[in-house]
């Protein structure tokens, strides 16, 4: 049972091991939204999410010959580094089953906390049937990533903490996968505040909780898609489902566009690194229907490995037309090319690739192709250069962006 009692036990254990996450007014978003916005930046906790705080108490939680078995469980990321720190703060062996398709930095993260890793399958669910497999074989304690009443309890301590800070808040979005996070936090918010309202955000490709929902019992998605690796989830915990439906007060869904625009908006205007999964609270505030409310998005986490963040980035520039690709038509003959340049310097747009086609046409005296990525400071100024391009009979056409 999620109880108030269980929560503030559950609170006075995980402050052994969380970080203080202060929230964080973000007078950008407020003034997007004409609300009063506080972001909760679980990015900032020790291993980079708010799983930690489940794990924590849920190994706490274990009797001595429980521990001394040791603990398995299943976790390509988040979760897993969380079971991992909590095994050696408890001195307990740890045995963490990672999808063979985690990334490499991930792995070696969840080894530096002394837990033994076994790569299996190629998914979470291949690697979660092989970890009970194995919990069964060798007596181990399987502690699940979401589908668990104390981890859930462990994470809705994060509600005491933003009612201690904000006692007044009205609205709490929390990010949902499988339902831990946002059941704990929806459980306790109500106990604190019968009248706030607790929304949960999901993301479109993997909207498994607002399908179980809307069924009135939980359903499995035929497939999920969705680069919210962490919130990435077909079936939601069937142990957290009835505190959801009790206690959340919608869901909304985000694309992974917004995703991604919203990864630049915490970059530039809060300097902070928050993983596609932390990210879909600050995406949904643009839905929210309401005005001059204290409202307080979840961030989960920012484990991000460089890769896909190089790539968010880009294709985030992109959305906003900060970079984009023009082709236009010029006669192959000297000169033409310093032409264009001086064309595209008039309103300062910066050329960051050029690609020249000679092949286009039969005839290339009468004409060759280039392909010209440019830096513009967003939409109007990517228009300006447009119109100039075309004013001075370049014809330009918008190509896709292959950076």
């Amino acid at each position: 049972m999620l109880t108030l009692e269980k929560f503030e036990e559950a609170s006075e254990i995980v402050k052994k091991v969380t970080l203080e996450t202060k929230l964080v007014y973000s007078a950008y978003l407020s003034a997007q939204t004409n609300n009063k916005v506080y972001l909760k930046p679980e990015n900032m906790q020790m291993t980079g999410a708010y799983k930690l705080r489940g794990a924590y108490y849920k190994v706490s939680t274990l009797s001595d010959a429980e521990k001394k078995k040791g603990i398995i469980t299943a976790s390509a990321g988040n979760h897993a580094q969380g079971v991992a720190f909590a095994a050696k703060e408890f001195k307990t062996k740890a045995v963490i089953v990672m999808p063979t398709t985690t990334p490499l930095i991930k792995v070696n993260r969840t080894k530096s906390y002394g837990a033994e890793v076994v790569l299996f399958g190629d998914v979470y669910d291949e690697a979660c049937a092989h970890a009970l497999e194995l919990a069964e074989k060798n007596g181990y304690t399987f502690i699940h990533p979401f589908d668990d009443p104390a981890v859930a309890t462990g994470q809705g301590t994060i509600a005491m903490e933003i009612f201690q800070e904000l006692p007044l808040v009205d609205y709490i979005l929390v990010p949902i996968g499988g339902g831990g996070l946002a059941a704990g936090v929806a459980t306790l918010a109500k106990m604190m505040n019968p009248k706030i309202k607790v929304i949960g955000v999901e993301p479109e490709g993997a909207a498994c909780m607002k399908a179980s929902l809307e069924a009135g019992k939980v359903v499995t998605l035929d497939s999920v898609s969705t680069i919210a690796d962490g919130t990435a989830v077909k079936t939601p915990g069937a142990k957290v489902f009835p505190y959801i439906k009790e206690n959340l007060d919608e869901i909304l869904t985000v694309s992974d566009e917004d995703l991604i625009v919203s990864f630049l908006d915490m970059v530039e205007n809060h300097k902070m690194i928050v993983e596609n999964s932390g990210l879909l609270t600050v995406a949904a505030l643009k839905q929210l229907k309401v005005k001059n409310k204290k409202i307080v998005a979840i961030m989960s986490g920012g484990n991000m490995d460089v890769i896909t963040m190089s790539s968010v980035v880009q294709q985030g520039l992109i959305m906003r037309d900060r970079i984009f690709t023009v082709s236009v038509l010029l006669p192959d003959k000297p000169g033409e090319l310093s032409r264009v340049a001086s064309v595209i310097a008039e309103k300062n747009g910066n050329v960051i690739k050029l690609e020249h086609n000679q092949f286009v046409s039969t005839n290339r005296s009468a004409a060759v192709e280039l392909r010209i990525t440019l830096e513009a400071f967003g939409t109007e100024h990517k228009q300006e250069i447009m119109d100039t391009l075309q004013s001075n009979g370049y014809k330009p056409k918008l190509v896709r962006t292959n950076i």
